[in-house]
């Protein structure tokens, strides 16, 4: 069995989802449940066999050291974080918390567990650490992609905890052997993500006929990487990669915000067109992000030179299969958009107009 961290967020549980779906082997789910930690994300796993959920903390050691000696995990796969640039602006300590002393723990117990493991056990023992393309900081508009290589200049809170992780990671496997991989993702989308985000945010807005805020000129470009692309990325890893590495992986989707939101509105159109007019009429361009990276793009040749693996989906299709999954889950949308998001919405969009 495998014990991922996080399991029940964005990308975690559709990784889940994707693991078992593929003929994975057992999962237990630790996660806080923090606001954007769901259990109703994986409900459609009740009475599965296959699949535990243990509510915690990664920076709870002795919790840790309970699962793992219960558990015996041939994998840890390691989600839990702190992960919108706007919530670390605003409160940087949880950031710090989670990312970085959440993953140091999470290491020193992986290592001591490790440690106890049979020659062959630990041999087939992995550690693989998600992180983030923010890591490497921004890009000019004729600066290449970032490669594995690229020196980290990471510009905010968030991207900082993540960069710190990405080096404990690589230290536990220098310092003391342990076999940890490491992947760095471009922006993910698809269906789960808490509607914080820029393309959930977006199509939740339009459905209501409520503004869609827009940071600065619209023109800041991402690499959009389809979350169950970004899922068999990680199997493959997981089962192919070489220890101690790290691998990009992108979705080869360059696009400017502005652009991704006229294109939801245009779907949005077609699919459930508002009497009002085009959903385009409700863009809102707001004051910028502090420190908002102009760029990001990510070469994602070296995973697919080793691992054979490249995004299955183009944005066209991954964002059409997005909205409709959207439209089709209307109740989930709810139930997630309680009182303390609308808050969060308010405190961070309001003071921008």
């Amino acid at each position: 069995m495998i014990l991922v961290t996080g399991g029940a967020g964005f990308i975690g549980a559709n990784f889940i989802l994707d693991w078992l779906r593929n003929g994975g082997d057992a999962v237990v789910n630790l996660d806080k449940l923090t606001y954007a930690g769901n259990a109703e994300n994986l409900a459609a796993l009740e009475g599965d066999s296959r699949y535990r959920f243990v509510c915690g903390d990664i920076c709870d050691p002795a919790l840790l050291q309970h699962l793992l000696a219960e558990l015996q995990p041939q994998a840890i796969v390691h989600f839990a974080a702190e992960s919108h640039v706007d919530r670390s602006i605003f409160g940087p300590g949880e950031f710090i918390r989670t990312n970085i002393e959440g993953t140091f723990t999470l290491l020193e117990t992986a290592r001591a567990h490790w440690g106890t493991l049979s020659a062959t056990g630990r041999e087939q023992f992995r550690f693989l650490h998600v992180s983030t393309d923010e890591v490497y900081g921004s890009l000019a508009p004729e600066d290449p992609p970032f490669t594995e290589t690229t020196p980290y200049q990471p510009n905010s809170p968030y991207s900082a905890s993540k960069a710190s992780s990405d080096h404990l990671v690589r230290a536990y496997h220098h310092t003391y052997g342990l076999p940890t991989v490491t992947t760095n993702c471009s922006n993910n989308y698809g269906p789960y993500q808490f509607p914080e985000k820029l393309i959930p945010l977006v199509i939740s807005n339009a459905l209501a006929g409520k503004p869609l805020p827009i940071y600065g000129d619209g023109m800041n470009v991402r690499d959009w990487l389809y979350v169950g692309d970004h899922c068999a990325a990680i199997r493959s890893v997981l089962a192919g990669g070489r220890l101690g590495e790290t691998y990009n992986i992108g979705g080869w989707n360059e696009m400017p915000n502005l652009t991704i939101v006229r294109t939801i509105c245009t779907l949005l159109d077609e699919l459930r067109p508002d009497a009002a007019g085009p959903h385009e009429r409700l863009i809102n361009f707001v004051k910028d992000r502090p420190g908002h990276d102009r760029r990001y793009a990510i070469d994602a040749r070296k995973i697919e030179r080793e691992l054979g693996w490249r995004p299955a989906e183009t944005f066209a299709t991954g964002i059409a299969k997005t909205v409709r999954w959207y439209l089709d889950h209307a109740e989930w949308v709810a139930h997630i958009q309680s009182g303390a998001y609308r808050e969060w919405v308010d405190k961070n969009y309001g003071q921008r107009q």
